[in-house]
């Protein structure tokens, strides 16, 4: 069978320049041109691409952006050039860096009954946005979940993220992740943080699985790697990706201990510990006494109703009354009370960074 090609076709107004700029400031190699008299198609290829520039194409000038290690070193360190054809280039640099947003704070309750929308997103999975303005941009929040269970049509990739977190909500799902062994399934009420650039890859969920899944910051890319095959070996848990370890939080293994606000406690996950301090993630159940009122100094802090009810109570506003489903965050500095919590009350705590501090007393 013969090889197949893909070319990218592009109209010139001016070929003979374009040749000169795609060899020799573009550093492609031309592969093809004619005809010999009056050439006025040629073909060049390099960095990934094939070109192919017609002069009687009539379209639109296209564009061209080319990805380099050193941006600077690359056409004289130009970001932005014009072909003499009108074929428009930008150079910018192959691993671009995360940008995280300054939050912007605001007070948000997202409750389920009030019919936050569903959408299809990557491999056919439901997602219902938790914090619609994103504080910012600074975060998204999203309860996801699987209707059909079985094989999930996914593929090996990875995230370039600040931070995340997959907390197994309903249900199980089994993953594999890079240099983490063999798959393993997430159980309900256990979770995963996915450190920067960690190759992983979801492969089978139970009917209705459903999963709280936190990203810092909201906008970020997901790649596929279409080379690396998962599980690969020997396993290295211990390797530390940007700083991140990854987490495995298993509910049998861990140990509560009284939470930050008064009549709660609370199980570590040890994210935190794991992450340098970027996160901390707390599973918080009714405890012993009176509920107190209490503010904090996070930069973000969000909470996710898993069961039971409560009613939050804000200083200057109206108290809402939450139950399974509903997510809310707080702002530093204002001061709230989780009221009446039912005995089979339980949150899902997430706070960037891991570590603050709370102040506790009356509103």
């Amino acid at each position: 069978m013969e090889d197949t090609r893909a070319e990218v076709v592009l109209p010139t107004r001016d070929l003979r320049g374009d040749i000169g700029f795609f060899t020799k400031r573009l550093g492609m190699r031309m592969d093809m041109i004619y005809p010999a008299d009056d050439p006025a198609v040629a073909v060049f290829s390099g960095h990934g691409l094939a070109v192919r520039l017609d002069a009687g194409l009539d379209a639109a000038a296209g564009r061209l952006l080319i990805r380099c290690a050193e941006p600077a070193d690359f056409a004289d360190g130009a970001l932005e050039l014009t072909a003499p054809g009108g074929t428009q280039v930008g150079v910018e640099a192959l691993h671009q860096p995360v940008v995280m947003p300054d939050t912007v704070h605001s007070f948000v309750v997202r409750r389920l009954k009030d019919h936050a929308p569903w959408v299809i997103g990557r491999a056919g999975m439901h997602y219902r946005d938790l914090i619609p303005d994103r504080l910012g941009g600074s975060i998204i929040a999203s309860h996801i979940r699987i209707p059909d269970g079985g094989p999930v049509p996914d593929m090996v990739h990875y995230h370039t993220v600040g931070f995340q977190l997959i907390f197994c909500y309903r249900g199980w799902v089994d993953l594999v992740y890079e240099d983490q062994g063999e798959p393993f399934r997430l159980h309900a009420g256990n979770c995963v943080i996915q450190p920067p650039e960690i190759r992983h890859r979801v492969l089978f969920a139970s009917d209705n699985i459903e999963v709280i899944e936190i990203g810092v910051p909201a906008e970020h890319v997901t790649t596929i790697d279409h080379d690396m095959e998962l599980p690969n070996g020997p396993a290295n848990p211990a390797r530390v990706f940007q700083g991140q370890r990854f987490v495995h939080h298993k509910t049998e293994e861990a140990t509560w201990q009284p939470f930050r606000m008064g009549g709660f406690q609370s199980r570590d996950t040890t994210i935190a510990a794991h992450t340098d301090n970027v996160a901390g993630v707390h599973v918080v159940r009714r405890g012993t006494g009176v509920p107190e009122w209490a503010s904090h100094d996070s930069d973000i802090l969000f909470t996710f109703v898993m069961d039971g009810t409560m009613e939050l109570q804000g200083a200057g506003r109206d108290p809402y009354t939450l139950a399974a489903g509903d997510a809310f965050v707080v702002p530093p500095g204002m001061k709230v009370r989780y009221a009446d919590p039912s005995d089979d009350l339980e949150l899902l705590e997430v706070s960037l960074p891991g570590a603050f501090t709370t102040q506790s007393g009356e509103s």
